[in-house]
């Protein structure tokens, strides 16, 4: 395995991991011990090759198909990705209920759905920032605006918007 791919490769299981809100010594003791903190982590900074049927196996424990682990999976390779849509939570809660009552109340259903009760961030898709904006009854650059002036939502998300438009 080339040194660029298995570190891409790493770079896949790291934002997977992550995105889970687990460490590496959290991936150890979910697996019980079957992955342990050590080896995980020489996979995802490539120091170590990873067989296919671990790639497999790693897929399943983290509930994702195998092909989200593998380099290449974006058009042309290298294209940068779009910033993730990420919701303040805590500044959520300072935002005047009247207004962010519907946002309130669908960022709570994801966090059910998923079991995710940091408090303190929430990761949303392109999808739910489309459906809060007929929740709204905005388009979803105006939506998006309208989280950014909150504090809710990174200034970033502006590009992920701007891509979408584009497509």
């Amino acid at each position: 395995m080339s040194s660029d791919y298995a570190k891409q490769l790493g770079g896949k299981l790291r934002a997977i991991r992550t995105q889970q809100g687990l460490s590496l010594h959290g991936v150890e003791e979910k697996s019980q011990g079957r992955w342990k903190a050590v080896v995980v982590g020489s996979y995802e900074r490539g120091d170590r090759a990873v067989t296919v049927q671990r790639l497999a196996e790693l897929a399943e424990f983290y509930g994702v198909p195998v092909q989200e682990l593998l380099p290449g999976g974006t058009p042309g390779g290298a294209a940068e990705p779009p910033p993730r849509l990420v919701l303040d939570l805590e500044r959520l809660t300072q935002v005047p209920s009247e207004k962010a009552g519907p946002l309130q109340r669908y960022a709570a259903t994801i966090q059910s759905q998923r079991g995710d009760y940091n408090g303190k961030v929430l990761s949303i898709r392109q999808d739910d920032l489309r459906t809060l904006a007929v929740i709204y009854d905005q388009s979803p650059s105006i939506l998006t605006e309208q989280l950014i002036s909150w504090g809710v939502l990174n200034p970033d998300a502006r590009r992920a918007v701007r891509e979408e438009d584009a497509s």
